[in-house]
């Protein structure tokens, strides 16, 4: 049973952790690049579409590799990672400003301007839905055995993805958009991101065959 990293020999511990740096990278950039809006058939939809799904089929994948622990391991370091990082944004919107890069500040306090309820809405449910989706996926792992990836993985990201959509939105948004309107935005969006989840499924099983390792595959503790 793998009951830390310390237990991981040498090679798996490196591919561990770049799949773990891919995580956190992913993870952050769907954070801050998510920023922009983008027309999608008709539709307007954050570019963190196409990176937030990565981090769900990642714990997915680390799971199904190298146990139930290492994933939970992964969603601890990527709820630090984006604690700190809101953290950091905040000090550096504090501190005050040098007269020579004035210049940048009002795009700057724009981008990196985070308030406290879009802050707590992001964090609350990264950690709720990220939680729920290595529970999940484990779940449908007793139920279907260790065959079905993909089925295994689609279903439990189905259901943590709309968690991870709902938590968000409402906190962040709600009463700010009317409730119609926000229940649209909310179906769209976890629909948009099952769906390049979904897509983005033979690079899970691209990165199973990479991260594979006879002594540590199908462990579920």
């Amino acid at each position: 049973m793998i009951q830390s990293l310390a237990s991981l020999d040498e090679r798996s511990l490196k591919k561990v952790l770049i799949a773990l740096a891919l995580y956190l990278t992913s993870l952050l950039a769907a954070n801050t690049l998510g920023l922009k809006v983008i027309p999608l058939f008709g539709l307007h939809l954050s570019v963190g579409i196409f990176m937030f799904p990565i981090v769900f089929l990642m714990t997915d994948v680390i799971g199904e590799v190298y146990g139930k622990k290492l994933a939970k391991f992964f969603v601890l370091a990527g709820f630090v990672s984006t604690a700190l990082f809101i953290a950091y944004s905040l000090l550096a919107l504090i501190v005050p400003w040098s007269p020579d890069g004035l210049w940048v500040k009002d795009g700057y306090e724009q981008v990196f301007g985070i308030s406290l309820r879009i802050a707590l809405a992001s964090l609350a449910a990264f950690l709720i839905a990220e939680y729920q989706d290595v529970i999940s996926f484990f779940f449908f792992r007793a139920k279907l055995g260790e065959k079905l990836f993909w089925l295994r993985s689609f279903l439990s990201n189905v259901w943590s993805q709309l968690l991870d959509t709902v938590i968000f939105m409402v906190i962040a948004f709600y009463g700010i958009y009317e409730t119609p309107v926000l229940i649209s935005l909310i179906i769209t969006w976890w629909l948009f991101k099952v769906l390049v989840g979904a897509f983005y499924t033979p690079l899970a099983y691209a990165g199973i065959a990479l991260l594979k390792h006879d002594s540590h595959a199908g462990k579920t503790d």
